[in-house]
């Protein structure tokens, strides 16, 4: 299958682009560099010319995928910036967005890390610190809400837009975005 990426993207984008989809659809470990070459209508040496090795490229694209998420807070933050609520609304919606497709194989930083047991792997200490500082920022909504106790409030949010990825991965539930939307109102109070 050639490369459904844009064609005039240089190369190193291209690999990190179809490496990007095929870990989604297929999961790391049964994603070839073979299989990422052809996607991105390359070659296997050009990839391992710009990536060492899989890992490599796992770790960029998990460090492209932690910037778009901050990205998403900081475009929420210049929308609404005086509206911690709306910020936080916003960023729901973003979580929300994908997790009804019929597609959605659940969190990519869950499923990468389910699929990297070694605990010192660097893509797990980056999802770690991606998820701390996640929750360092619904903090900083939840307190700009003035919110009670609103430490524990950011933690049941993170919990609840946590879960509800595993859910709508295992399609336990049906209509899991309008559920979790539901509830995140509930418990702010609106």
């Amino acid at each position: 299958m050639r490369s459904q990426s844009i064609p005039q993207l240089p190369p190193r984008e291209r690999i990190i682009d179809a490496a990007g989809t095929l870990f989604r659809e297929q999961g790391i470990t049964r994603v070839s560099m073979d299989a990422i070459a052809e996607r991105a209508a390359s070659t296997k040496m050009t990839a391992y010319r710009h990536f060492e090795n899989k890992d490599a490229l796992v770790l960029e694209w998990l460090e492209q995928l932690t910037d778009s998420y901050a990205d998403v807070f900081d475009r929420l933050a210049a929308q609404y910036p005086h509206s911690p609520r709306e910020q936080l609304l916003g960023f729901l919606e973003f979580i929300v967005n994908d997790l009804d497709g019929s597609d959605y194989r659940g969190c990519p930083f869950t499923n990468t890390l389910a699929e990297l047991p070694e605990a010192d792997h660097p893509a797990r200490t980056l999802i770690q610190l991606h998820k701390q500082r996640q929750f360092a920022r619904l903090l900083a909504l939840c307190t700009d809400m003035a919110l009670n106790e609103p430490e524990q409030v950011a933690q049941e949010l993170t919990l609840l837009m946590e879960g509800a990825q595993v859910v709508a991965q295992n399609k336990g539930i049906e209509r899991v975005g309008e559920r979790l939307t539901e509830m995140v109102n509930r418990r702010l109070g609106s």
